[in-house]
């Protein structure tokens, strides 16, 4: 464990593994909304999104599928000289859409020349069996690799409900073995500075990842969007927010007990550049992901270092 490379897995290095080659998403941004915000399961949505739905970096979801994926690839041709693309279903809830509009989504996705995977964001409580084996049928047809991203936040469900997901860590589980069962790949989404959780809940996180199989995280750090009921609670101070040195320790704790076989996407979020009133602590993203493989090297400690408490792992 003597470079900075090998102290945790990273995205980058996996996908030219497995695919021969460097390989970008295409972020894909579509009209929609979310079970907490229609009424469904509850008003407003999650307390810290915004009307955007996590899609500020994408184009504008009036342009088409394929629209928006030709855009964005003669942009990472020119720019990189990429050659092999996943189609990434960004933002709101991807899954929660009439099946034929599903439908339609994934085929224009998976009809693209050089797209090699599609990747796709949802809830927990808004993926079933009839879209994943409708998902099974075009991996077959098209040879595509296919992995469904999670947002989890966090596996407090007390946390949960404080943050009005709608969904508890019950239906994060049965999404999982749904998903797992298929032979998709699962990518968990995670915020490791929500005000209500603490260094057990960090630990708790990487240790139902590890259990569950989970082939990728994307650690957020929280930011704190204008117009959000968040933001109504960050200028009461109903909360303080961690400091960034406690953040660093978190993800490096968060790490340790992570399963080594899980490849890390994201150690940190880019927060909307407008508009917000808290974001990374001011602080460029690239920096923070910077401290946190410089305390990984500090600490001399890496991925999977305490992962021993599977299987029996303190039985002798």
């Amino acid at each position: 464990m003597s470079n900075k490379i090998s102290r945790y897995r990273q995205y980058s290095d996996h996908l030219v593994e497995k695919f021969g080659q460097k390989v970008y998403k295409l972020p894909v941004n579509l009209p929609g909304t979310c079970p907490n915000r229609d009424g469904a399961v509850g008003r407003g949505g999650c307390i810290f999104c915004d009307e955007e739905g996590a899609g500020f970096e994408c184009l504008p979801n009036t342009l088409t599928v394929k629209q928006q994926i030709q855009k964005n690839k003669e942009f990472f041709k020119k720019r990189f000289h990429a050659g092999k693309f996943i189609v990434y279903f960004q933002a709101f809830t991807n899954t929660y859409v009439e099946f034929a509009q599903f439908q339609e989504n994934m085929r224009a996705a998976a009809e693209e020349e050089d797209v090699v995977g599609l990747s796709i964001s949802t809830r927990p409580d808004c993926i079933n069996d009839t879209y994943l084996d409708f998902l099974k049928s075009l991996q077959r047809e098209r040879d595509l690799d296919i992995t469904i991203e999670l947002g989890l936040q966090t596996v407090n469900y007390h946390t949960l409900r404080r943050v009005n997901r709608g969904h508890t860590l019950a239906e994060f589980i049965d999404a999982v073995y749904r998903i797992k069962s298929r032979g998709f790949a699962v990518c968990v989404h995670l915020i490791l500075n929500l005000p209500w959780d603490n260094g057990l809940d960090v630990i708790e996180n990487a240790k139902i990842l590890s259990a569950l199989g989970i082939d990728y995280v994307k650690l957020h750090s929280l930011y704190v969007v204008k117009g959000t009921v968040l933001a109504e609670m960050y200028q009461r101070q109903e909360f303080t927010m961690i400091t960034l040195e406690e953040y660093i320790h978190r993800v490096v704790t968060f790490l340790e007990y992570l399963n080594p076989d899980i490849v890390i996407q994201r150690l940190v979020g880019k927060g909307p550049q407008d508009n917000q009133l808290f974001s990374n602590w001011s602080t460029s993203w690239w920096k923070i992901k910077q401290s946190i493989e410089s305390e990984l090297e500090q600490r001399n400690t890496w991925q999977g270092k305490n992962f021993h408490y599977l299987n029996g792992g303190l039985c002798l």
